[in-house]
């Protein structure tokens, strides 16, 4: 179950065979991918029952959840693995990187219903979605980051970098380091998609609002030199410097080696393949899996992350995860 961004229209996609479909990037489905290990889900339009209805929703949007009670030993860890990232960066190693960390939320009822429909309200602008797979498990999330769309042989995908607390009223002021950082993915973004696009325009990067936080946004629009390199674009772009780091590869094995837990399908990717289900028209609209959460047996898996670069500070770093976390705690 999902709904798109400043949509009120609730997509169901419901596999109606009880087999295992290999993802098929030049098909049409609903596709749910990992970060790194894991299987990729994949349902075929033509095996999936499709739901669309519009929402009328009577749901009071919760309010702000008081500060969660911060775990010493979990800080300390997390303080020091940033301190580690910021050496390895001033060393010359990466240009980039961005951590994860899992918190783990007791809950004394997983109401699933009533989670996602506090998600759709609270959150409107995000992609917010409820999905199941046996093996995958029950994963529930209002992401803000788009990973492409694509339409009519135009592609569209974003440079999101940098988090500050949203404060009404007032105007974000991004500091060197951010501003940076989010030249590094921009850049980044351009670079690898040489071979596969042409006529390239670009945003001058602006503050984007994601629920209680607000990030430095770029938006890039270019057309497919081959509308059959849709895989190969997918696989240049993920994972996105904005849930990895510079460079990618040698940034994904370092995570891999230093985080110390399995992402799963947080900081993956999700959506429509060749096939927007409200519609029936051939686009993919895919986005990355970030302020998400894994609920099992009553127990909430929140995944929080932040971008690492020479001027970090481990403290900060450490209380920007903290202030994410808030998106999924503010439902839950």
């Amino acid at each position: 179950m999902y709904s798109k961004p400043g949509s009120t229209i609730i997509n169901g996609v419901f596999q109606n065979d009880s087999s295992i479909h290999a993802v098929n990037y030049n098909g049409s489905g609903f596709v749910f991918a990992p970060f790194s290990q894991g299987k990729t889900v994949f349902i075929p339009t033509h095996a999936a029952d499709i739901i669309s209805a519009e929402t009328e929703l009577d749901v009071k949007i919760p309010d702000a959840p008081s500060q969660s009670d911060i775990d010493p030993e979990a800080k300390s860890h997390f303080e020091n693995l940033v301190a580690k990232s910021i050496d390895a960066i001033k060393s010359g190693a990466f240009q980039k990187l961005v951590l994860s960390r899992k918190e783990l939320v007791h809950l004394a009822e997983a109401d699933v219903v009533a989670i996602f429909q506090k998600l759709l309200v609270t959150y409107p602008n995000a992609f917010r979605y409820c999905f199941y797979d046996p093996a995958a498990g029950l994963w529930m999330g209002a992401t803000p980051e788009q990973l492409l769309r694509v339409e009519n042989h135009t592609l569209h995908t974003v440079a999101l970098a940098g988090t500050q607390l949203y404060k009404a009223g007032e105007e974000a002021t991004w500091e060197d380091k951010e501003r940076q950082e989010q030249k590094f993915v921009t850049d980044y973004i351009l670079s690898e998609l040489t071979n596969y696009i042409t006529n390239v325009t670009t945003t001058e990067p602006y503050t984007f609002r994601a629920g209680n936080i607000v990030h430095i946004k770029t938006d890039i629009s270019a057309e497919l030199k081959d509308v059959h390199s849709l895989h190969s674009v997918i696989n240049t772009l993920h994972p996105t410097p904005a849930v990895c780091g510079l460079p990618k590869t040698d940034a994904k094995e370092y995570l891999l080696a230093s985080e110390g837990y399995d992402r799963e399908y947080y900081a993956g990717f999700l959506g429509e393949l060749n096939h927007d289900f409200a519609t029936g028209q051939p686009k993919t609209d895919l986005f990355v899996n970030l302020r998400c959460m894994k609920i099992k047996d009553n127990i909430a898996h929140l995944y929080i992350g932040c971008g690492i670069t020479a001027d970090s500070d481990p403290q900060k770093e450490f209380l920007e995860t903290v202030n994410k976390s808030m998106t999924m705690r503010k439902v839950i």
